[in-house]
Formats: C-alpha cells, sequence, structure tokens
C-alpha cells in the first residue's frame, strides 16, 4: 500500500533523512519509534505529500507522488486520513461539523447523508450525541476521539497517525490504542503511526521500525523488536538514554 524507496530530505544543511527504504503492507499497522528530531514526522510528511524529498520515490497504491502536482495529490490524498498530534480541530466548527468537513468538501452527498455518516462515526469513537459540543468543551482524550472519527469519515484506505496518545494519561492512552486496533479491524485500514509511547506502540504494530539520526536501526515484529540486541532499540524502549552512531546497523526491511 505504502513504498518509500531510498528516500533522503535534508532541510538547508541538516539532513533529515538518509537513504530511507520502508514499505507497508495493504491492511498493515507500522508503527514509527525513534528519539525527537529523528525524522519520524518528516516520514509522515512525505507519505502526504507536504513534503518532497531531495531524492527517492514515494507510492501510495500504484501512485508514485514525489513529485505530483498538487490536483494528483489531492486524489490520492482522499483515500488517506491523518490524526494530527494535537488533534488539529476547527475551533469555530461543532464536533459535527468537523467530522463532516471532508464529507462537503470531497462528496456530493446529502445533508442528511453526511449527517446519518457523522452520527455512525461518532458512535464508532465513543462520543454517540456529542455533534453539537464545540472543541473549547472537550477533553484532550475527547478531541483525539474527533480527529479520528473526522480521519475515517470518507472511509480511507490509508490512516496516519501522528503522536496520537501525547499529552493523555494512561487510561485515554489506553482508550485511543483500541481505537487504533478497532479501526484497523472494522475498515481494514493500512495504518501508520508515529509514537513516542511504547505501551501503545506494542499494542498496536504488527510492526515497529525505529529511525535513528535519519536512518532505521531497526524494523521487524513486536516480538523481534523486544528482542533486538541493538542497544539504540533497547535503550529506547526501556527509557534509557542513548548515544553512539556506533551502534547502528542498517537492518533487513
Amino acid at each position: 500500500m505504502i513504498s518509500l524507496k531510498n528516500l533522503s530530505v535534508a532541510f538547508g544543511n541538516k539532513p533529515v533523512l538518509n537513504n530511507i527504504s520502508l514499505s507497508v503492507e495493504k491492511g498493515e499497522t507500522l508503527v514509527v519509534i525513534g528519539p525527537s528530531g529523528s525524522g519520524k514526522s518528516t516520514l509522515l510528511r512525505l507519505i502526504v505529500g507536504l513534503t518532497k524529498p531531495d531524492s527517492g520515490e514515494v507510492w501510495v497504491g500504484d501512485q508514485e507522488i514525489s513529485g505530483a502536482e498538487e490536483d494528483r495529490l489531492n486524489v490520492v490524498r482522499r483515500n488517506m486520513g491523518m490524526v494530527f498530534q494535537y488533534s488539529a480541530l476547527f475551533d469555530s466548527m461543532s464536533v459535527g461539523e468537523n467530522v463532516a468537513f471532508g464529507l462537503r468538501q470531497h462528496t456530493r452527498m446529502k445533508e442528511e447523508d453526511i449527517a446519518r455518516v457523522v452520527r455512525r462515526k461518532l458512535r464508532s469513537v465513543g462520543l454517540s450525541g456529542q455533534e453539537n459540543k464545540m472543541p473549547n468543551e472537550l477533553s484532550g482524550g475527547m478531541k483525539k476521539r474527533v480527529s479520528l472519527a473526522r480521519a475515517i469519515a470518507l472511509n480511507p484506505g490509508i490512516v496516519l497517525y501522528d503522536e496520537p496518545t501525547a499529552g493523555l494519561d494512561p487510561m485515554m492512552s489506553a482508550t485511543i490504542s483500541r481505537l487504533i486496533c478497532s479501526t484497523q479491524r472494522v475498515l481494514g485500514v493500512t495504518s501508520v503511526v508515529v509514537t513516542h509511547d511504547m505501551e501503545s506502540a506494542f499494542w498496536v504494530a504488527d510492526r515497529i521500525a525505529m529511525i535513528y539520526e535519519g536512518e532505521i536501526v531497526e524494523c521487524g515484529k513486536v516480538d523481534e523488536i523486544k528482542a533486538s540486541s541493538n542497544p539504540l532499540v533497547q535503550r529506547f524502549i526501556n527509557g534509557m538514554a542513548h548515544s553512539g552512531a556506533a551502534a547502528k546497523r542498517r537492518p533487513k526491511i
């Protein structure tokens, strides 16, 4: 569903990603971990087409989008949903209007049909009857769930999550992790999750890739990551300070 081939990106004189190759199979949840500033969010921006690589290719389905014009990107993006780190809800719109936004922008559905979809999507994230609330009336966890409902309103094939549990208490983090899993199971979506939350990562992932200083240093199933002999991986997943580029090794992907 997603294939990144030999991608390199630099901002000014600062390299961000260095010759990264990675694939995500249809229906799979890939979790991307790594220290702050390692290039995780840039990877999401490449998939959406918001950042252009300096070299390499970005394939979404059968479309190579690294050099695509905005019109073609918008067609590809219609099959994507995005859950942002800080929810990115429109403050001037109600919960229902936020969820309906993409439906009104990209379809010709009647208002009664849009309202039906909004109710269904809010019910799926545990927010039945909250259509008329405003974002400033919601808790952080509720905002994340509205963001997820909006992301899946158009039934996309791909959902991208940028730090979906950031700033949430452990109980709400667990709720969001369960929703990520149920969204994959019910809709069959392909998911890419960027997170620092290792408990959530182990819960939702089919595979985990770790980025360190712009390179993928490990990629594998959850049990393989837990058992990794790479000290960088062990230090990160166990919450210890890490250093030493000598520990890097390029994995088989």
